[in-house]
């Protein structure tokens, strides 16, 4: 049984199809060039936003552009902490309101 093995093709989808009538969409070939010395190039459409940087695949180090288009910083938003979140749906007044009922029923909890 192990010697009727599945020959001559792979599994899996294969086009068999000849590439002569086939036109591929145009593209475009960008280079990269990381801080530790490497250089990376990919294939993007000609009609696609082109990233600034990449990430090397070598060192995985952020790589810029070799043809100089300078890298652009996305505006980071602060991080959004428990106390901001709970401001949002609260005011200090309701919040100190609050933070007396719970410190009177753990008085009285704790007294009797």
């Amino acid at each position: 049984m192990a010697d009727r093995s599945l020959r001559g093709t792979g599994l899996g989808a294969k086009s068999f199809e000849d590439e002569s009538s086939i036109e591929f969409a145009p593209r475009q070939e960008i280079g990269f060039d990381c801080p530790a010395g490497h250089h990376f190039s990919r294939v993007f459409a000609e009609g696609a936003e082109l990233p600034t940087s990449w990430e090397c695949p070598r060192c995985g180090r952020l790589s810029k552009r070799s043809d100089g288009v300078e890298m652009v910083l996305k505006e980071e938003k602060p991080a959004r902490t428990h106390w901001d979140m709970l401001l949002e749906r609260r005011s200090i007044a309701e919040l100190e309101d609050l933070l007396a009922e719970r410190l009177d029923l753990l008085r009285s909890k704790h007294s009797a």
